[in-house]
C-alpha cells in the first residue's frame, strides 16, 4: 500500500478521496488554488500543497505543478478524482514519469475511449451493441450525407467532449447547419478542438451505464446506474438498480461489457442508452464517477478503496472473491448553486450551509458555512444519497435529506430536485431523458 497519495482535485471528490485514504491507513496530500484555502478538504487532509492561482488551467488543469507538489510531498501516487486531469492520457505518462503512480487505468485505456468516435469503433469491433452514429465529420456535405444516412432527428456531440458540454439536437437538415454552428464552436471554446460526431437523437430513451473494476487481468461489473433524469445533458439524479428494465437485459449487458473490456485495469463505466428495449453504447468514462455513492450504497463496497489497493498492486481476485449481492436501492441528487427556473450558476458566500444527519442519508458536500462559492469551477454543493430497502423509501429519505439542508447566500436547484423526486411520474419510474424538460 501506498504511504502517501496526492489528490489532484477539490470539493466532494477530493474528501471522498481522503476518507479512502484513512481508511488504509496512508497519508493524504490535498492540493488548493488561492481561493480554495478554506474549503474542507485542505485541512482534512495529513497535509496540503499550495497551487498558485485561481484559473483552472493554472490549477487543478495544470499537471506539471500537480507533479511537483507530489515530488515535494514526498508523495507515492497521485489520485486525480474525477474531471480536471483525470481522463488526460497525457497527465497520466507525465505522473509515471516522475517515478510516481497513477490512480486510474492506463494512458492507453485513457487515449483509447478519450476521443468518442475512436471509442465507439473500437467498442462496435469489439462486440458491444451500438446505435446509429457517424464518424469525425469532416466537412458540411459529409454532415449532410451522414445525417440523411442516420435519420432525423440528430444529436452532434463534440468528439473531445464531456458532461454534455456542445450537444446539440437537429430535427432536419434546415436545422442542421446552424446546431453545427453552436456545436463547433462550443466544442472550440471548451475543449480546444472543434471536431464533432453524430448519433441518432433517440427520443423516450432512458441512460443506463455500468461500473466495471478490472486489475489488467479480470474485470467485474458492479450493476447499473440510471441517470436519465437531466437537464442539458448533465445529469441531476441517478438510481440503482434502475427501475423497470428486466434483470435478464442488464445481466446481458454486464457480460458483454466484460467481454467486450478485458484487460481493463481500474474503476471505469460503459454508459449507454436504453431506447425500444435495446442498450447502445454511449461513451466510456475512464475514472470514478460522481454517482459512485450510489453503487457503494446498493453493494457496501469503497469503489475508491478498491481502486487505490489495484493501483498499488493487489489482485481484483483477491479482493473481492465474488461479486457481491444487490442490497436494496439508493437515490442521488445533486444539489448545485444554481437558479432554480434559469439553471444558470449563482456564485456566493454560504452565510449558511448546514447539513444534516439522518438515517439512511449519505451526503457528499463540498464546502462548509463560511465559504464561497466562485464562478470559476463546478458549482455543485453536494450529492444528496437517500438508501432504503424499497425505491420508495429510498426516494423519500433523499427528499427529506434535501428539505432539511439549510443554504443561504446562494440559490439553490433543491426546489426543481424536490419537484421531481415527488412527481408520480418519478414515482411511477416513467423515466427517460427528456423527462425534465417535460416537467418544466
Amino acid at each position: 500500500m501506498f504511504k502517501r497519495i496526492l489528490v489532484a482535485n477539490r470539493g466532494a471528490v477530493a474528501r471522498r478521496i481522503i476518507r479512502a485514504c484513512d481508511s488504509l491507513g496512508c497519508e493524504s496530500v490535498a492540493v488548493y488554488s488561492d481561493i480554495d484555502s478554506g474549503l474542507p478538504h485542505v485541512n482534512e487532509a495529513s497535509s496540503a500543497e499550495r497551487i498558485p492561482g485561481y484559473r483552472p488551467v493554472d490549477t487543478y488543469l495544470n499537471g506539471e505543478a500537480i507533479v511537483a507538489a507530489a515530488q515535494r510531498a514526498e508523495a507515492e501516487a497521485i489520485h486525480p478524482g474525477y474531471g480536471f486531469l483525470a481522463e488526460n492520457p497525457d497527465f497520466a505518462r507525465a505522473v509515471e514519469a516522475a517515478g510516481l503512480k497513477f490512480i486510474g487505468p492506463a494512458a492507453s485505456w485513457l487515449e483509447r475511449m478519450g476521443e468518442k468516435t475512436q471509442a465507439r469503433q473500437w467498442m462496435r469491433e469489439n462486440g458491444f451493441p451500438m446505435h446509429a452514429g457517424s464518424e469525425l465529420i469532416l466537412d458540411q456535405a459529409m454532415l449532410l450525407e451522414e445525417a440523411e444516412s442516420i435519420g432525423y432527428p440528430v444529436m452532434l456531440k463534440p468528439a473531445a467532449g464531456g458532461g454534455g458540454i456542445g450537444m446539440t439536437v437537429a430535427e432536419d437538415s434546415d436545422a442542421l447547419m446552424a446546431a453545427y454552428a453552436t456545436a463547433t464552436n462550443i466544442s472550440e471554446r471548451t475543449f480546444g478542438q472543434s471536431t464533432i460526431f453524430l448519433e441518432k437523437f433517440l427520443r423516450d430513451s432512458r441512460h443506463v451505464e455500468i461500473q466495471l473494476i478490472g486489475d489488467g487481468e479480470s474485470v467485474m461489473t458492479l450493476y447499473e446506474r440510471d441517470c436519465s433524469v437531466q437537464r442539458r445533458h448533465q445529469k441531476l439524479i441517478e438510481e440503482s438498480p434502475a427501475p423497470n428494465i428486466a434483470r435478464a437485459d442488464i445481466d446481458e449487458l454486464c457480460r458483454r461489457a466484460v467481454e467486450t473490456l478485458a484487460g481493463y485495469d481500474s474503476l471505469g463505466t460503459v454508459e449507454t442508452m436504453y431506447s425500444q428495449g435495446r442498450f447502445g453504447f454511449l461513451e466510456m468514462n475512464t475514472r470514478l464517477q460522481v454517482e459512485h455513492g450510489v453503487t457503494e450504497e446498493v453493494t457496501g463496497l469503497d469503489l475508491v478503496g478498491l481502486q487505490v489497493r489495484i493501483a498499488s498492486g493487489e489482485k481484483l481476485s483477491s479482493l473481492l472473491h465474488e461479486r457481491p449481492g444487490l442490497d436494496g436501492y439508493a437515490i442521488e441528487a445533486r444539489l448545485y448553486a444554481e437558479d432554480p427556473v434559469s439553471m444558470l450558476p449563482c456564485p456566493g458566500h454560504l452565510s449558511v450551509f448546514r447539513v444534516p444527519e439522518m438515517e439512511g442519508v449519505r451526503i457528499e458536500a463540498c464546502y462548509r458555512e463560511g465559504n464561497t462559492v466562485t464562478p470559476y469551477y463546478d458549482p455543485l454543493l453536494a450529492k444528496v444519497i437517500g438508501r432504503g430497502t424499497s425505491r420508495e423509501t429510498a426516494i423519500g429519505r433523499t427528499l427529506i435529506a434535501l428539505r432539511a439542508m439549510e443554504v443561504s447566500g446562494v440559490k439553490t436547484n433543491a426546489p426543481l430536485l424536490c419537484r421531481i423526486l415527488e412527481s408520480t411520474r418519478f414515482i411511477e419510474a416513467n423515466l427517460d431523458t427528456a423527462f425534465v424538460g417535460d416537467l418544466l
